[in-house]
């Protein structure tokens, strides 16, 4: 192999390792997967219409 190649090489695998700790660090601060809950938030009307779609209301 030449030196070139070597270097080459090396180069991707210090961006690859780069790639892979940067995204491990994203996700631990992105809270793990975690979905923080709803803030409440009382519904709106406009004139007879609900806020929510006729088919969920049904439903409740």
């Amino acid at each position: 192999m030449s030196v070139a190649m070597v270097v080459l090489l090396i180069l991707l695998g210090l961006a690859a390792l780069a790639a892979i700790t940067g995204t491990v660090v994203l996700v631990l601060r992105d809270g793990r997967g975690e979905i923080p809950p709803e803030p409440p938030v009382q519904p709106w009307t406009a004139g007879t219409l609900p806020s929510r779609p006729y088919a969920t209301l049904r439903r409740i």
